[in-house]
């Protein structure tokens, strides 16, 4: 049975004449009868009655009616459904990001690249750094937004934002005034730190920073996420150094302030599989380039 078996059969049934029918069709009419009697022979029943007085549907083939038009349908879905993903237009796109992206533009790409797709899924998946290096290796993430220079090969990369870190105090430390901040005026606070194990590059160069300015911190909590460690920090049980996007988490009960002659930077950049073969994702790589680029 093929899809042309059945459009002939539903253009037979609705006008009852070979001719009439062939003529709709742009066809003669002895490829019809072949192809009717072809229809039947794969059904395994007569499907129209066929006399001297015309053609009538055979109760087989009154049944055989709405299941041949569902076919139909089903097959145009599953076409149209196909060149809307091979367009970008539909089907889902897996993306990994770290928390701190909710503070640099991710929501207002999101939103631009959703109206522009919106028969396409947005799947987020909020891990660490490390976490989406392994779904993605794994092809489990379509595109991920990770803190760390450290880019397996296969992948192409762009970087979204690089920021400078900020001292994070409780709002009622005597330093919580002041405008900017030596590094070194923090020597013998609790710091605060985001895990090891959730990011082992910037847990590792914020040690490092406090110690080149003469500080060895007694780290007194380690968290997986960076508002957990400003939670912390509003609760007086430390002061931090993290990233300036944070600014915009507005979180009561700390101030940031800006560090003088700090260089180390907090990188995001945007990774995904090199060749992959996914209108949607390259749609979505652009978005992101556009978000970076500004309106």
């Amino acid at each position: 049975m093929e899809f042309r078996h059945l459009r002939y059969f539903l253009m037979l049934a609705e006008e009852l004449h070979f001719g009439r029918a062939a003529q709709r069709l742009s066809i003669s009419q002895p490829p019809l009868s072949l192809n009717i009697q072809q229809l039947e022979a794969s059904v395994g029943a007569q499907l129209f009655n066929r006399n001297s007085r015309g053609v009538q549907l055979t109760a087989a083939g009154m049944a055989f009616v709405p299941a041949a038009r569902a076919l139909l349908a089903q097959a145009s879905s599953a076409a149209r459904e196909a060149r809307e993903v091979a367009e970008g237009q539909s089907g889902q796109l897996l993306i990994g990001f770290a928390g701190t992206m909710l503070y640099c533009g991710l929501p207002q790409i999101l939103r631009r690249f959703q109206a522009s797709h919106p028969r396409l899924r947005l799947v987020l998946q909020e891990m660490s750094s490390a976490e989406q290096l392994s779904e993605l290796l794994r092809d489990r993430l379509d595109v991920g937004f990770v803190h760390t220079p450290r880019v397996p090969p296969g992948f192409d990369q762009v970087l979204v934002t690089s920021q400078p870190l900020m001292a994070c105090l409780p709002a009622n430390h005597p330093m919580a005034s002041s405008r900017i901040l030596d590094i070194e005026a923090l020597v013998g606070q609790d710091l605060v730190v985001v895990s090891r194990t959730v990011s082992p590059d910037y847990h590792e160069r914020i040690l490092q920073l406090c110690e080149q300015s003469g500080w060895v911190p007694t780290v007194v909590h380690e968290l997986r996420h960076w508002l957990s460690v400003l939670s912390l920090v509003s609760q007086g049980l430390g002061v931090a150094l993290v990233p300036q996007a944070l600014q915009q988490s507005a979180l009561a009960g700390v101030v940031l302030v800006p560090l003088r002659q700090v260089d180390v930077r907090y990188d995001t950049r945007c990774l995904w599989r090199s060749g992959r073969d996914q209108t949607a994702l390259g749609d979505f790589v652009q978005a992101v380039q556009q978000g970076i680029a500004g309106p």
